[in-house]
């Protein structure tokens, strides 16, 4: 850091008791290795996507942290003398969630300890705990601080992590920021909107990888059957149905039949969403985008959203239809 950057009140600060909490909520968009920052007024926001057909972004928002300050100030993102309200940057991801649990996890607590490694390490044990126990301070194992820094444009990403008197600090280095544009849900064009709980889907999605799936069909009908996932791969086929129960979909908007086919990897890389989300929205617009926002329960009551969003297969002129495609596979 310059000299003259020193005596500067950094551009954001913020601190949380719990590292363990930050590092969870990350871990939940961890499909690739780099993530795009944007430090607002309202939170931290984090962005990561693939080959842009899938999109996953946790927002942090203040009310996470026990204090949280930003400072925006001529120059700070703009080269002329407007003041920015946002920083942007890029981080590597991979390195950040190392950095969150430098100090080690307790394998008999820690829930993402599996021999169910194939869905990202979630075990039975978070099922019988409830989604919610994923963030007790029991079930964390730790009373940590975390401090994290961001001086001006260019400078690192500092973060302080203290616990049981041991203080660590690193600085992370920060890249320019992509053009990177929101894969477009068309609110105003919803074609279904279905809210269930997390775990449920999870379930389903767990299901069908019996079968080795390249796609996944998902369909909404306002008739019997009401939402149905399917899959079909070399090992077979399997079809899960879903019954329009009030006690099973808490909302159900679907004023027609829509059916819509997704890359099962990408879809699967939300598992981890899944397994510790209390609820989630499943939106659909009439392009076939897929939305996956999950409400995640933090400590004290608060809730954090996690949003997935999923460009749909779109099989070119003169392809087979899928079931040729997987048997090739």
């Amino acid at each position: 850091m310059t000299s003259a950057r020193v005596n500067e009140q950094p551009f954001f600060t913020a601190v949380s008791g719990s590292a363990r909490q930050l590092f969870q909520l990350l871990k939940c968009i961890n499909f690739a290795q780099k993530a795009q920052v944007r430090i607002t007024e309202e939170g931290l926001r984090f962005t990561v996507e693939e080959s842009r057909v899938i999109q996953g972004i946790a927002f942090l928002e203040k009310t996470l942290f026990t204090s949280y300050n930003f400072s925006p100030r001529p120059g700070s993102q703009a080269e002329d003398d407007e003041v920015d309200d946002t920083a942007v940057f890029q981080i590597s991801l991979t390195a950040l969630l190392e950095t969150l649990q430098i100090f080690g996890f307790n394998e008999g607590r820690d829930r993402w300890a599996s021999r169910d490694s194939a869905y990202g390490g979630v075990t039975g044990s978070l099922a019988r705990g409830g989604p919610d126990a994923a963030f007790e301070n029991r079930t964390l194992g730790m009373t940590s601080m975390c401090q994290l820094s961001y001086a001006a444009k260019g400078e690192p990403l500092c973060i302080v992590l203290k616990e049981a008197g041991v203080t660590t600090t690193c600085e992370m280095v920060t890249y320019e920021p992509e053009d990177q544009d929101e894969i477009p849900l068309q609110r105003d064009a919803l074609a279904q909107k279905i809210i269930m709980r997390s775990s449920w889907l999870h379930d389903a999605i767990n299901e069908l990888a019996s079968t080795s799936p390249s796609r996944l069909t998902i369909a909404a009908s306002p008739s019997a059957p009401y939402f149905t996932l399917s899959s079909k791969g070399a090992l077979g086929s399997a079809t899960i149905e879903f019954s329009n129960d009030q006690q099973l979909l808490e909302t159900f908007h679907v004023p027609e039949r829509t059916v819509n086919t997704y890359k099962y990897s990408l879809v699967r890389a939300a598992s981890r969403a899944m397994a510790i989300a209390s609820k989630v929205s499943i939106r659909g617009d009439e392009q076939g985008v897929l939305s996956l926002q999950f409400m995640i329960e933090v400590e004290e009551g608060r809730v954090s959203f996690i949003d997935f969003r999923f460009v749909p297969f779109l099989p070119e002129e003169g392809e087979g239809d899928e079931d040729d495609e997987d048997d090739e596979d």
